[in-house]
């Protein structure tokens, strides 16, 4: 059987073809073309028809059994009711809502009230937040459907407003206790449930329509599994629907995820708690990773340079600039969204290579913040999955290892989130009993070195000094 997993990230488009004779794949990738200068909002359709695009490059001559949908968390945008995009896409990464949610914050009872009830914090990454700005800016919301990425792929592939459990989960607007919609928080925003998609199990399928079939060069009525958040579909993806097993994930942004069987929500709002297709996760995420990284370089360094002779070129690993790594705003484990990027403790003897270094420090530091939040309410985790872009440097991957001082996991791919979709596929197929069942295959294990561990620990010390220092 072939299966076709597509997935709108957040730069790019892709697609997997997986056969379940051999569990052999073939992938591709392709940044967007013509979306905005604006990297934190995207053209609905114009991303639509470029991962399709992508998809027909792959299902040429095969027959496909099943397609399955993957995107990104914490997308939004409005709709008319002919389901022509009346907006732009707003991506996780658009912090507009920030001062809005500054005022919000200032209540304490209303943060935890919220928190309690969505597993989410208040802050501008959220749809439902991005809501109450639109609504602000004069939109009447209750004239418009409310799509996000992912619901408007699969409803162009199928005809159906539906979403799964999963990715409401990271709208701000689902109970994460009963997996419906909150009613005072719809209330809130001033719309109605019928506005938005319908709620959906990870297994449910909707067979492909004409348009999606003609886009991608397939049949109609081939199975179509609904979007799922690629955070998520990463935990099935890593074998890890177990409780005690780590994702770190270090791409774009950076996420921390453990598979827990019931909600986790800490005393203090903290954490996060969403849901995988298969359980619950408890969770961190930051919004300055490889972003942060690509963003210096194309700064400072002409494009022939290469990553790993920026790195070649630090001289002094001790005495690194501290960088704070909020270009996009914090996520965990402040939630400030107004915080912005900065270097301290620059000296004249720094070169730009020892800021870069300064950077791959810093978006460390801000992930291992977030993982001392979550072992306070998981405990210790037995194993820690890696994966991102951070695995296409070894300096930078040794350099995790020795800041958390813990062993690192490398699976045998990189390209979890599709795997992921792949396998929810493989279930409801009857190709394997269930995802739970899935375990990937370790291929190297990067070890902590014990000797870095002072010399880190002073530098952490450091960067939380700058850290709580400058708050702004």
């Amino acid at each position: 059987m072939y299966i076709l997993v597509l997935e709108a990230s957040t730069t790019s488009a892709k697609a997997m073809l997986y056969n379940t004779e051999d569990n052999s794949y073939e992938v591709k990738a392709k940044a967007y073309g013509n979306n905005y200068d604006d990297v934190t909002i995207h053209n609905a359709e114009n991303v639509y028809q470029q991962m399709m695009a992508l998809g027909k490059e792959l299902a040429q001559d095969k027959k496909i059994d099943m397609i399955s949908l993957g995107g990104t968390w914490h997308s939004v945008f409005l709709c008319d009711k002919n389901m022509k995009p009346s907006t732009p896409v707003y991506l996780w990464s658009n912090v507009g809502a920030a001062s809005l949610c500054k005022n919000l914050r200032k209540d304490s009872d209303y943060v935890k009230k919220y928190y309690n009830k969505t597993g989410c914090m208040v802050n501008a990454i959220y749809p439902f937040f991005k809501l109450l700005l639109l609504k602000e800016q004069g939109y009447h919301l209750d004239e418009y459907n409310i799509m996000g990425q992912g619901t408007y792929n699969t409803y162009r592939m199928t005809g159906e407003r539906v979403i799964t459990e999963c990715m409401a989960s990271g709208t701000g607007v689902l109970n994460i206790h009963t997996k419906k919609y909150d009613e005072d928080i719809l209330k809130e925003a001033g719309i109605k449930e019928e506005q938005l998609s319908r709620i959906v199990s990870y297994n449910a399928t909707f067979p492909l329509n004409k348009e999606g079939a003609e886009l991608l060069g397939l049949q109609e009525g081939i199975p179509v599994l609904p979007s799922n958040a690629d955070g998520g579909l990463n935990q099935v993806g890593a074998g890890a629907i177990e409780e005690g097993v780590m994702t770190f994930s270090v791409g774009t942004s950076g996420a921390i995820r453990l598979t827990t069987s019931k909600p986790i929500i800490p005393e203090t709002p903290s954490t996060w708690c969403y849901l995988s297709p298969k359980a619950w996760l408890s969770g961190a995420a930051t919004s300055g990773c490889c972003n942060s990284i690509d963003w210096f370089k194309s700064t400072m360094y002409p494009p022939e340079v290469t990553y790993s002779d920026i790195e070649k070129g630090v001289e002094d690993k001790v005495n690194t600039p501290v960088y704070l790594p909020f270009l996009f705003g914090e996520r965990c484990p402040g939630w400030n969204d107004e915080r912005t990027s900065g270097f301290f403790g620059v000296r004249p003897y720094h070169k730009s290579n020892d800021l870069y270094r300064g950077v791959q420090e810093g978006v460390l530091f801000n992930l291992y913040q977030c993982y001392e939040k979550l072992i306070s309410v998981n405990g210790v985790p037995k194993k820690i999955k890696l994966s991102g872009g951070i695995l296409h440097s070894a300096e930078w991957s040794q350099m995790c290892a020795d800041i958390f001082q813990a062993e690192m996991d490398v699976d045998v791919t990189e390209h979890g989130s599709l795997i992921g979709g792949a396998v929810l596929a493989m279930e409801v197929l009857g190709v394997i009993k269930d995802a739970k069942d899935f375990k990937t295959e370790t291929v190297r294990v990067i070890k902590p070195n014990p000797e870095m561990a002072e010399l880190y620990k002073a530098k952490y010390n450091k960067y939380l000094l700058s850290y709580h220092q400058n708050n702004y």
